[in-house]
């Protein structure tokens, strides 16, 4: 079956800042398997990051391979996904369907400075 993967563009405006601690990915956490990139048999992590644009926020997971985690990386740190890329999925369990999309990229960069939005104005009524 052939696998649909999509590149994403992340905008130089684009915030995107860590959520949680690298977590090893599991093939088969009954077993203790870990998962593993099929190419190059690197232990893969998963990190939870909230990607903030204009007025809005998501969040998402994405699966890094180990040498993609830099030094440094904690809850809170801005950082840019390298080669960032999402695999739509679906499968049937129990008669029912499931589905969601997997996210994955080379590396995360770590980000000094994030990006500052000019100044807004306040809203109609608000209070300086």
């Amino acid at each position: 079956m052939a696998r649909t993967v999509i590149r994403v563009h992340v905008l130089d405006t684009t915030n995107v800042m860590t959520g949680t601690p690298p977590v090893p990915k599991w093939k088969n956490q009954e077993t203790g398997e870990r998962a593993v990139d099929r190419e190059t048999g690197e232990p893969l992590f998963t990190v939870t990051l909230f990607l903030m644009e204009d007025e809005r926020a998501e969040t998402m997971k994405v699966t890094v391979p180990q040498s993609g985690l830099p030094n440094g990386l904690h809850p809170g740190r801005f950082v840019r996904p390298v080669n960032l890329f999402a695999a739509p999925w679906a499968r049937v369990f129990n008669d029912q369907l499931q589905d969601g999309v997997a996210y994955r990229c080379d590396a995360l960069e770590l980000v000094q400075t994030p990006f500052l939005p000019q100044e807004m104005p306040a809203p109609e009524g608000a209070v300086a």
